[in-house]
């Protein structure tokens, strides 16, 4: 946005990832937005592009417990979620926790293992828990996904169904750098792994807090209602077989009091929710099969959607 001070804690942390990142600050955003509204983020795009650096650095900034899972084949959903262990020493069963017990998770080409093993994650996301043998594990807070994706006509990868699509907040791609920028990514990989300079800029407890303010970010009864008619209206476009579900709503709702604390004011208004829509809506759409046979995209049912809806009219408190 022009002409608005970003909040400086905000700001501090996007330089932080900036200094890894280059020409990524859209992607950087988002990702605060998801980390930011106790969400979670699917990026997918081809391999190579950074989005591993992406999340440790965003890790390193916020000085959070940071664990990556490469999702193959052959992962079980105990190498997950972690293992109960008879001892014999103390004749009892012992938790060997999985790597699912941090702050935030890269689950890395999640898409490359089986479903079985994709709905490991569902519980966590969802509940910020794990069971193992019917006992109950509480995730320490914050708990954030960053998973992963290969495009789905890579080969060896398996769709991720609708149910846990929902799961995720936001879903964004990264894209290649231009070439002013690749040639900048390697002068600094030739010094010095950039990575190895990132420090925290909070902690913890910091974040919580923050997560906690952003709950108060007043949300008008019109934006919510301009939120729900979008939302509808995915549900009853000519080219859509399943639309936005209402935890999709919610999902941009949660968003928007983010995107609007980020740029330093404790409203929402249309222009975050018109800046967010793509992003958290795309992946929570089923278009029929003759839109896609006709070369329809899910942006363009947004945006025909967004244009046609009437921008309400602000009521600032």
């Amino acid at each position: 946005m022009t002409n608005v001070v970003m909040n400086p804690i905000v700001e501090r942390i996007l330089y932080n990832i900036e200094k890894v990142m280059i020409g990524k600050r859209n992607v950087a955003e988002l990702s605060l937005v998801a980390l930011l509204a106790e969400g979670h983020v699917l990026l997918e795009d081809v391999p190579g592009v950074g989005k591993t650096m992406m999340v440790r650095a965003l890790a390193k900034s916020v000085g959070a417990n940071f664990k990556r899972i490469q999702f193959t084949p052959d992962l079980l959903p105990s190498d997950v979620t972690g293992v109960s262990i008879y001892n014999p020493k103390e004749m009892e069963f012992q938790f060997i926790p999985g790597p699912l017990m941090a702050n935030i998770i890269l689950a890395d080409e999640i898409n490359r293992t089986s479903p079985k093993t994709q709905s490991a994650l569902l519980e966590a996301m969802e509940e910020a828990s794990i069971t193992i043998d019917g006992v109950t594990h509480r995730l320490e807070k914050p708990f954030f996904v960053m998973a992963t994706q290969n495009p789905t006509d890579y080969e060896g990868t398996y769709p991720l169904p609708e149910a846990q699509l929902d799961r995720f907040l936001l879903k964004m791609r990264m894209g290649y750098p231009d070439q002013d920028e690749e040639i900048e990514v390697l002068n600094r990989v030739q010094q010095k792994p950039p990575i190895e300079d990132i420090k925290p800029v909070i902690g913890l407890q910091e974040l919580r807090e923050l997560q906690n303010q952003i709950k108060r970010v007043h949300v008008d009864e019109t934006m919510k209602r301009y939120i729900v008619e979008i939302a509808n209206q995915t549900r009853n476009h000519d080219r859509v077989y399943m639309g936005v579900s209402p935890r999709g709503s919610i999902a941009l709702m949660k968003a928007a009091q983010v995107y609007a604390f980020m740029y330093g004011r404790d409203y929402v208004i249309p222009d975050d929710i018109q800046y967010l829509v793509s992003a958290v809506f795309t992946h929570r759409i089923i278009l029929l099969s003759e839109a896609t046979f006709m070369g329809v995209s899910r942006e363009d049912i947004l945006k025909d959607i967004i244009e046609k809806i009437p921008v309400p009219v602000q009521r600032v408190v």
